[in-house]
This record gives structure tokens, C-alpha cells and sequence, in this order.
């Protein structure tokens, strides 16, 4: 193709914004039912603490000293305790784990967590590569499905455990495709705000668990899975057929023609003509486009400047992870129903969602982390502070700030991610970004444990890494306001020539 003729040809996110001009706002739906599926990957991601939790017991015989004394059923008499709740209501009751050894207890979520960073590192390049974003999202949250499905006939606790690795694995990229096709199947206008949607289902999925373990608290636990496992398995079939694949990425994948019927579909939902001119869309050359399936992970690690945000954004993840996830644990809990003190956790991730939506069309994002880090992690160091200077109560306040700092940055690093790499490998980084959040979520409870006798080790490794860790911020370039890019070229030739980026 001739150089007189490259300006006339639109890039994919030219056409994209044209495509969403119009009067209707039907071209969100597709976009919104995408993120719904953040509700399931909450419920699934916190389920154990329902399904694997230790009931309360009591004595047979009010009168009998012995039993009354002891802190545990394990030194006592079958016949002389019993359950609260039903005994199926819970793992631990049904499968007298209440004895065992603690690493057996926890196997279960051990082995889901551990699922999500293999089934982080194995299949987030499938989505830049030969699956794409909507058939790899189908196929994860079918088979998150169908594991939740398969714990309920569990017969022990080692196939227990299994079927939760499988069910990790499977829900690690869920999230990831669900941000990346959402945020690519709308134009610019909208783009931060499908991502505040998907924090908000987050959200809900996380306050939906404790009233419907509520209501199965009667119940067998593996009630529990089926309803939550089954509206995810109608919702992937929903997906299938209402959902539209990325442009973006049918484009630079060399798929023009499925580019243009899925950019002409978008025209009409938001009910415009189709007038414009699909013959002068942008399309790619083929060995930019055809990656393999570690590929995209190599393209990454070659390139300077992709490397050099790829670890700056990790290293802050890392440490927002480690607070994010050992703060709440640090708290301890908030109340003795644990029902509620499940709802109260979730309903306080609102403010940061609601600040996320206030600061990120507004404030620069390398200003924003840095600013968090900073306060999470300056509050978190005075609680380190004795009662006798900052009273307990106020140390509370300031732990409950820390926290907040770290859930708005959680929200806003997915958002920078996504600016920060063009669509040829935005998926892959954005699940290696997840994946360094999720390790710090893994380190944390080993801190929590030894911070209880000395509370450096929690409150102080925390504030200490959340602050070093943000300072990587300044590393990074400033993304707000700008377009996306497609390719690597695309990426490379702003980071040269970053005054051509108008925003």
C-alpha cells in the first residue's frame, strides 16, 4: 500500500468512535452483560468461607463440667457434643476435619488459589492468541461452572480439593477477558466506565454470597455450589450468543471481514445508518497479527519499554495485593455473625469503587497511585503505633483508610494496564498484573499469622511494601485521555513520539 494512501485509512478506534455516535444506548448492553460475569468470580473466590468453615458446637449435657470447660470437641467424648448446624452444613463437620491438621483444613482454598496462578500463567495468552477474548471467557466460566458443579458430589476432602484447584484454574482468567472484551466493544467515552461496572459486580457478587449462604445455612453446603454454579452456567450460554467478539482483535489478528459485520452490528444497536467507508479500515500485516500461544509473553519480555512497565506494574500490584489482601485479615472479624461480618467486608469496598470513578476520568494515573500508596501505606505504619498514643478506635479509623487506599488502587491499576498495552498483548499482561496481585494475596496470611505476636511483621511489612512498592509509579508513562493502541508498532511509535498521542 502506497504511503499517499495510509492517511486515509482509519485505525480500528477511529472507526469504533464513529460507530458509537448515535442517539441509542443499546451498544452498552453487550458490554455490561460481559462484566456480570465478575459477580460469579466473586462468589467463587470467597465460597470456602462458608463451605469450609468450622460450625459451632455444644454440649449434650449443660451440667457436664468437663465439656463445658473445654475450648474443643477434640478431647471429648463423641456423645458428649454435638453441632450446632446441621452436620452436612459444612465440610469440616461432615468429614470430621474439625481434628485434623490445619493444612488439611485449609486445602481446599490452598489448592484454589494455587489453581488461579497456574490457570493465570497457562491460559492467559490464549486470549491474545487463538482463542480471543469471548471464547476463551465462554470456555472459563463454563468450566468454573462445572467444577462448582462437581463439589457438590465430592466424597472426601482430597476430591473436594481437586475439583477447587479446577475451579481456580478456570476462574483465572474470567476477569481478565471479561475487562479486556468489555472495554474493546466500546469507544473511548465509555471505557472507564464499563471498567467501574465490572468493580461494581465485583462488589455484588462478593454481598450476594452471605445472603444466599444465609439462606442454605439449614442446608447442605454444597447447596451452596449449585446455586451459584448453575446461574454461571446459563450465563457462558448467554454470552455465547449475545456477545460480539473484540474488533480489535479480530482486526489485528487479520480477520477484517469478522471485524466489519461485528463494527456494522455495533452501528445498528446504537442507531446510526451505516455509512461509513469499511473499505478504508486499518488491517494489519499477518506476522504482526499471528501470534503462538507464548508468543505474546515473549513480545512482552523483548521490548524495553514493555518490559520496563510490565515490572513496574508488577512490583506495584505485588504490594497492593499484600496489603489489599492482609489488611481485612489483620482486622480480624468484625463482628461474631459471620454472616455479616462477610457483608460488612464486601459493602466496604463501595467508597473505593465510588472513588475509583471520581479520580480516574479526572486525575492522572500515575498521580493517583502514587498518592494512594503512600497514604495506604503511611497509615498502615501508625498502626504500629501503642493504644496509649493513638487510641484503639482511631487506629481503626486509620486501618480502614489504609485499606480503602489499597482497593481504589487494585481498581485503578486494572484500568492503567489496559492503557498502558496495545491489544496484540494486553490480555497476557493484564493476567501477569492479576496473577503479582494474587501472590501478595498468598504471602499475606503468613504475615497475619506472625504479626500477632509482634505487629511489624503484619502491619509494618505491609505499610513498608505498599509504599515501596508504589514509588515504581514513577516509572511509567501517563496514559489518561489517551487512545488505546492495536499493535506493538502502534506502542512503540508513541512511546516515541508521545506529542503525536493527542488526548
Amino acid at each position: 500500500m502506497s504511503d499517499e494512501a495510509s492517511p486515509l485509512l482509519l485505525s480500528i478506534d477511529d472507526m469504533i468512535e464513529s460507530c458509537m455516535t448515535g442517539h441509542r444506548m443499546l451498544h452498552l448492553l453487550p458490554s455490561l452483560l460481559v462484566t456480570i460475569v465478575w459477580i460469579f468470580d466473586a462468589q467463587q473466590t470467597f465460597i470456602s468461607v462458608f463451605t469450609d468453615a468450622e460450625p459451632k458446637w455444644h454440649c449434650q449435657n449443660p451440667n457436664d463440667p468437663i465439656c463445658i470447660s473445654s475450648l474443643s470437641p477434640c478431647n471429648l467424648d463423641k456423645d458428649s457434643w454435638a453441632w450446632d448446624m446441621p452436620t452436612d452444613s459444612s465440610v469440616v463437620s461432615e468429614w470430621d476435619l474439625q481434628c485434623s491438621a490445619p493444612a488439611l483444613v485449609s486445602l481446599p482454598a490452598s489448592a484454589f488459589f494455587t489453581g488461579c496462578l497456574v490457570g493465570g500463567l497457562l491460559l492467559s495468552t490464549l486470549a491474545d492468541s487463538i482463542f480471543g477474548r469471548k471464547r476463551l471467557l465462554v470456555f472459563s466460566c463454563l468450566a468454573m461452572s462445572m467444577a462448582g458443579i462437581s463439589a457438590v458430589f465430592s466424597p472426601n476432602i482430597w476430591i473436594y480439593s481437586a475439583t477447587r484447584f479446577i475451579c481456580g484454574f478456570s476462574r483465572a482468567t474470567v476477569g481478565t477477558c471479561a475487562m479486556v472484551l468489555s472495554t474493546e466493544i466500546v469507544g473511548k467515552k465509555w471505557r472507564e466506565v464499563v471498567s467501574i461496572v465490572s468493580y461494581v459486580c465485583f462488589t455484588l457478587g462478593f454481598l450476594s454470597l452471605p445472603m444466599i449462604a444465609y439462606l442454605c445455612r439449614m442446608m447442605s453446603w454444597r447447596f451452596l455450589y449449585l446455586w451459584t454454579s448453575i446461574p454461571s452456567l446459563c450465563y457462558a450460554v448467554l454470552v455465547y450468543f449475545l456477545v460480539p467478539e473484540s474488533p480489535r482483535w479480530l482486526l489485528v489478528r487479520g480477520r477484517k471481514d469478522e471485524a466489519v459485520q461485528t463494527l456494522k452490528k455495533i452501528t445498528t444497536l446504537n442507531g446510526n445508518l451505516i455509512t461509513s467507508n469499511f473499505s478504508k479500515l486499518q488491517c494489519f500485516d499477518e506476522p504482526t497479527c499471528k501470534t503462538g500461544m507464548l508468543s505474546t509473553m515473549k513480545m512482552l519480555w523483548e521490548r524495553k519499554w514493555a518490559r520496563k512497565r510490565l515490572t513496574a506494574i508488577m512490583t506495584i500490584s505485588f504490594g497492593v495485593g499484600l496489603s489489599y489482601f492482609g489488611m481485612p485479615l489483620n482486622v480480624g472479624n468484625l463482628g461474631s455473625n459471620l454472616y455479616l461480618s462477610v457483608a460488612l467486608n464486601a459493602v466496604a469496598e463501595f467508597p473505593a469503587t465510588l472513588l475509583t470513578f471520581c479520580l480516574v476520568g479526572k486525575i492522572n494515573r500515575r498521580s493517583s497511585l502514587l498518592a494512594l500508596t503512600t497514604i495506604s501505606g503511611i497509615c498502615s505504619l501508625f498502626c504500629l503505633m501503642n493504644n496509649d498514643i493513638i487510641p484503639e478506635r482511631v487506629q481503626m479509623v486509620i486501618e480502614v483508610v489504609s485499606f480503602f487506599g489499597a482497593c481504589t488502587c487494585c481498581d485503578i491499576i486494572l484500568i492503567y494496564t489496559i492503557e498502558l498495552f496495545p491489544t496484540c498483548v494486553r490480555n497476557s499482561a493484564l493476567a501477569l498484573i492479576r496473577q503479582a496481585l494474587v501472590l501478595g494475596g498468598v504471602l499475606a496470611p503468613v504475615l497475619v499469622v506472625k504479626g500477632r505476636n509482634n505487629k511489624f511483621w503484619s502491619f509494618g511489612v505491609f505499610g513498608l511494601a505498599i509504599f515501596c512498592c508504589g514509588l515504581f509509579t514513577v516509572c511509567l508513562p501517563e496514559t489518561r485521555g489517551r487512545t488505546i493502541c492495536d499493535t506493538i508498532e502502534e506502542e512503540e511509535f508513541k512511546e516515541v513520539n508521545p506529542a503525536r498521542d493527542e488526548n
